[in-house]
């Protein structure tokens, strides 16, 4: 239980959230290049014209391949899980908790008690590392919570125990 964070407060839900199973989740963010090419804000109707149009080309070109035949696509990206160091957008998370509209204000309760506040905003560009060099990160973990701009990277937010919504 002590991987688990709950969002609890000033939301329709409370949920809680596992960071030990995002590392399957396709919003996943690959933290080793993220902050270097930084951050591509896309239109998400464009980028699933831009997908199925590559799918469509795909099929035509090589003929129609289904996921199992795909071997080394599979085996690169379990490598690549296995390295990595990931991170999640927390916006995903708040979404689902669903924000009461009077809501002004994030909080990261941490296990030493103390607080750290944002604006939902704010909070909105938060990003919760959750892997390093494709290990869960276990020194102040279960996530350290980054700045979207990197500027926490070398001294990030740690021992969060729960998200609090005011």
């Amino acid at each position: 239980m002590e991987n688990i964070i709950p969002i609890k407060g000033a939301v329709k839900y409370s949920i809680t959230i596992d960071p030990t199973v995002w590392i399957f989740d396709d919003r996943r963010l690959d933290l080793n290049t993220y902050f270097i090419n930084g951050k591509e804000e896309e239109d998400q109707d464009l980028a699933y014209l831009k997908n199925a149009g590559s799918h469509w080309s795909r099929e035509i070109m090589e003929g129609a391949t289904f996921p199992p035949t795909l071997k080394t696509e599979r085996k690169f990206d379990r490598q690549g899980m296995k390295t990595g160091t990931f991170g999640m957008e927390i916006k995903h998370f708040l979404k689902n908790a669903e924000l009461d509209e009077q809501a002004t204000r994030v909080v990261l309760e941490l296990k030493d008690g103390n607080e750290q506040a944002f604006s939902v905003e704010e909070a909105n560009t938060l990003i919760f590392k959750y892997s390093q060099d494709g290990k869960p990160i276990t020194d102040g973990g279960p996530v350290h919570v980054l700045y979207a701009d990197g500027s926490n990277v070398d001294n990030p937010i740690k021992n969060v125990a729960a998200i609090r919504v005011d």
